[in-house]
């Protein structure tokens, strides 16, 4: 079995990633169950090193025989692309591969809340999706990019490691810059950002001090900043980024932050009942209820601001899964084992009406 035949097998299959480590069959992930591809080969150490090597240049494969892991893209013809991160474990060489899909989603196919399409209007500030790997936020923020693409006459620059979806030739110039191809780091990727004339930057993930400041410093001199983060809720986004600094700057930072963010968007992919997957989604927009206490660093009081502001576009994780359920699109089950406030949750289905909700 050659990896064109897996990767041909993971797309007609619908799997979001495929796995490849010594002793396991090639694995995919399909509505986030892992299924072994079993009419593989013996997946041994030669097997399992040539079909990861057969994805990298000389170049790449010299990157990861001596650093022991690499992240990069490859495209399969114009049918999709693959985000890879080859490591080794145990002395083997091993491999994850994300499948990025050729087409960039509306946000509307994609089922996330009307709220994000107004993003794509803004002139400039930060917007930051978070959660964590793997569900979905480049996803999210490719659509959004993609909406000012097709409808803005915009320079869009991306720094990203490495870059998943291409943006097609639309009404915007878009510059995307891959690390290690394109820069020799994120430091100084972001340093010359300011010096090419953007509209709009999307910066891969927010990761150390040296990002989150130029995020801020971008973001700050009037463009519009896209950016990742690894965390669960908005305050706790806003409490990793103040965190990141020393004492004697966080007031200096919050209030920074409090001048330039205009939206958090926490989510989970969740497996639907018939298949597929639903982004939840917590939804924080920067009023000045909201700036005020980032500015004054009491973020415990976000997610009560949250709860009462739907009215204006934001909501709480638990009634984005609610909703789902009430659509009959997710089981109650799921939806549970997703929920950070499973209280919140079980009187939120009650509410609305939900199927699936406990009895009086």
């Amino acid at each position: 079995m050659e990896i064109q035949e897996i990767l041909e097998d993971a797309l007609r299959r619908g799997a979001s990633d495929i796995h490849l480590m010594v002793g396991t069959y090639p694995t995919l992930r399909i509505n986030g169950s892992l299924i072994p591809i079993t009419k593989s080969p013996d997946p041994s150490p030669e097997f399992i090193e040539k079909l990861i090597f057969s994805l990298t240049t000389p170049e790449q494969k010299e990157l990861l025989v001596t650093n022991k892991e690499i992240d990069f893209s490859f495209a399969l013809g114009e049918i999709a692309r693959f985000r890879v991160n080859a490591f080794y474990q145990k002395g083997y060489v091993s491999a994850a591969l994300r499948l990025i899909p050729s087409k960039i989603p509306h946000i509307e196919e994609l089922h996330l809340p009307k709220a994000l399409a107004n993003f794509s209007k803004l002139k400039q500030g930060l917007i930051l999706v978070t959660g964590p790997t793997g569900h979905g936020k480049s996803t999210t923020i490719a659509s959004i990019i993609n909406e000012i693409n097709e409808n803005q006459s915009a320079h869009i620059i991306t720094v990203e490691d490495p870059i998943e979806y291409v943006y097609p030739s639309r009404k915007s110039l878009i510059a995307q810059r891959e690390m290690h191809l394109d820069t020799h780091s994120w430091e100084i990727s972001l340093r010359s950002v300011l010096r090419e004339d953007p509209d709009v930057v999307l910066i891969g993930e927010m990761r150390d001090y040296e990002t989150i400041e130029a995020v801020l410093t971008i973001a700050e001199t009037g463009h519009l900043v896209f950016a990742t983060l690894h965390t669960n809720s908005a305050s706790q986004s806003v409490d990793r980024i103040v965190g990141v600094f020393p004492d004697n700057q966080q007031s200096q930072i919050q209030m920074q932050l409090s001048n330039v963010l205009e939206a958090v968007v926490s989510q989970r992919l969740l497996p639907g009942i018939k298949g597929g997957r639903y982004p939840a989604t917590e939804v924080l927009l920067a009023n000045g209820a909201v700036r005020n206490v980032i500015r004054e660093g009491k973020t415990h009081l976000l997610d009560n601001i949250i709860q009462t502001s739907s009215g204006v576009g934001m909501q709480t994780l638990e009634s984005s899964l609610a909703q789902f359920v009430k659509e009959g699109l997710v089981s109650l089950d799921t939806a549970l084992s997703y929920s950070m406030k499973s209280e919140d949750l079980l009187r939120e289905v009650k509410r609305i009406g939900a199927s699936g909700a406990p009895k009086s």
